[in-house]
């Protein structure tokens, strides 16, 4: 016979299994893309006191372009999170990311190079150095916030309805590595190198080109999103990446669930317009109110000018650095505690806890500034141990409460058709805020002095109150659960998560089906079963509706 059959025992398919499972592929370059972004929010804090730098942007150590060089990077993020999210939807989430890492490798080279050649230490360039640099953060900004706005959604889509959270804190657990390596390689070159040599500046700006070309060569061997692939109607392919993820039989439940989602979405193709006044107003305003409240925590400032913050306690510049060095690190450790707690805790209790608690940490801070500058009008010993630990501390109550969080939650309440949308704009938010917080900060070093921190203790207070009116918890529930919470808020009108389904949104919801659990819901089943059929089919004319939601939800 030309094809025998296998005799017993032999294995038809004796194909090489991968070294690493799809799962933990996935993990490893999202935790790499989100890195990316880590390292450069820690690369430029000692970029910005090198007198080699400052002599090579033409610029003074006080002069307010410091801050303007660091902030454009962050409106680069604004547009490079709405192109991506564009492309994302109409090329696929790993073409976009590709596109996005060719934009951040150039515009990391347009950062290396002014005044690189002839190698003067005062060679501005005729001013192109100040204006490539600018250039570049821009450019680069671009690249990050495509990614940024891209692989939330990507590595959720890829993620089970009860693990989105610790995968995604995982990944920004690696963000806080990519920020305390920059930093430590910062700090290292500075210290063997001295702050008038070219190359203490230089080399760390230069050394993140290893993580988009890392990326690159890891992006081909993994796969598209399966909620994308059908949302175009590639079946087999969706089939295929769902198989490889989970396994034959569990890949064709859930390929079944996923093509009956996005049938009944399939007539919402949503632009912006309807992202803000439309069907998805409500959940934009709880996307747009968690990234600035996240900006209210003041973390944006503490990631950036770290050393600058530990100086306010009175710490000296060399001790102040290595605090800083110490307190990432510190911050790297206790994001474990956050992809642990995320699903089983959930998003929303996180938020409240870590508002109260930084609320309590700056004003602490406050009154030990106070102490120190007031009472004793020189620093003090026990002030500055005291304060720093307690500066410790509330970073890592920001890493286990707040850093992980908003970017979850805008990639938990969209429908497929809005996902990538929803995660651009919380990525617009993001960098418009930060924009503002990192302009303004060095106005706060020069005028607040400690008292910056009051403002921090007054604003994490109102992160608080909005959080705990406003934002449901997410945690736990399927993409078209969560979606059910916003169905509700509009036919009722109320927009206070204690008055929406009788605050089933206030936690992550029991999933035991206990017999005391059964005869308490008796009831409301009873309810709920009577009005299934006709819920589901106004599920979608809910969805469909154009009602400037937002302004009045404000």
């Amino acid at each position: 016979m030309p094809n025998p059959p296998p005799e017993p025992g032999a294995d038809e398919t004796e194909t090489p299994k991968p070294w690493v499972s799809q799962k933990t592929a996935i993990v490893v370059f999202s935790s790499l893309a989100i890195a990316l972004y880590g390292y450069d929010q820690g690369m430029m804090s000692m970029v910005n006191t090198n007198y080699s730098y400052l002599s090579t942007m033409g610029i003074e150590d006080t002069s307010i372009l410091l801050g303007v060089i660091v902030a454009i990077y962050y409106i680069g993020c604004t547009f490079g999170a709405i192109v991506a999210s564009h492309f994302a939807d109409s090329r696929g989430r790993k073409w976009a990311v590709v596109m996005c890492l060719f934009a951040s490798i150039f515009g990391n080279l347009l950062m290396f190079i002014p005044g690189i050649y002839p190698i003067k230490e005062d060679d501005t360039w005729k001013g192109w150095s100040l204006r490539l640099m600018l250039i570049g953060r821009f450019v680069l900004g671009l690249g990050v916030g495509g990614i940024d706005a891209v692989i939330p959604v990507y590595s959720s889509e890829l993620s089970k309805d009860g693990a989105r959270g610790s995968a995604l804190a995982k990944e920004f657990q690696a963000n806080i590595f990519g920020l305390l390596l920059a930093f430590a390689l910062n700090l290292f070159l500075t210290i063997g190198l001295g702050k008038n040599n070219q190359w203490a500046w230089r080399i760390p700006i230069i050394f993140m080109q290893i993580f988009p070309w890392l990326l690159l060569s890891i992006v081909r061997s993994l796969p598209e999103s399966p909620r994308w692939l059908i949302s175009h109607e590639r079946l087999d392919g969706a089939l295929d990446a769902l198989t490889g993820l989970h396994g034959q039989d569990q890949a064709e439940e859930m390929f079944e669930q996923l093509h009956r989602a996005n049938e009944e979405e399939e007539q919402d193709k949503l632009g912006y317009y309807e992202m803000f006044f439309g069907s998805q107003s409500h959940p934009t305003a709880i996307t747009v109110m968690g990234q600035i409240n996240q900006a209210l925590t003041g973390y944006g400032a503490v990631s950036v000018y770290g050393p600058q913050i530990f100086e306010l306690l009175g710490l000296k510049v060399r001790i102040a650095e290595y605090a800083t060095l110490g307190n990432y690190i510190f911050y790297t450790g206790m994001m474990t505690v956050a992809w642990k707690t995320i699903d089983v805790v959930g998003r929303r209790k996180l938020m409240l806890w870590g508002s109260l608690g930084l609320a309590v940490c700056f004003g602490l801070l406050t009154i030990l500034g106070g102490i120190s500058v007031d009472i004793f009008r020189k620093p003090q010993l026990p002030v500055e141990i005291i304060g720093s630990i307690i500066l410790c501390v509330s970073t890592a109550i920001f890493g286990v409460s707040w850093l992980t969080t908003v970017w979850l939650i805008p990639t938990e309440i969209y429908p497929n058709s809005a996902r990538a949308q929803g995660s651009s704009i919380s990525v617009i938010i993001w960098g418009l805020a930060n924009f503002a917080i990192t302009f303004l900060t060095p106005i706060g070093f020069n005028n607040l002095k400690y008292w910056l921190f009051l403002v921090f203790a007054v604003t994490n207070t109102i992160a608080g109150l909005l959080t705990w009116r406003y934002s449901p918890e997410t945690g736990g529930r399927s993409f078209e659960e969560n979606q059910q919470f916003f169905i509700s808020a509009r036919e009722k009108g109320r927009f206070a998560v204690k008055n929406v389904d009788g605050g089933k949104y206030l936690r992550m919801p029991q999933r035991e089906d206990t017999p005391q659990n059964l005869e308490e819901g008796d009831q409301d089943e009873g309810e709920d079963a009577e009005g299934e059929n006709a819920k589901g089919e106004n599920t979608r004319s809910a969805l469909n509706e154009r009602t400037p939601l937002l302004l009045s939800w404000w």
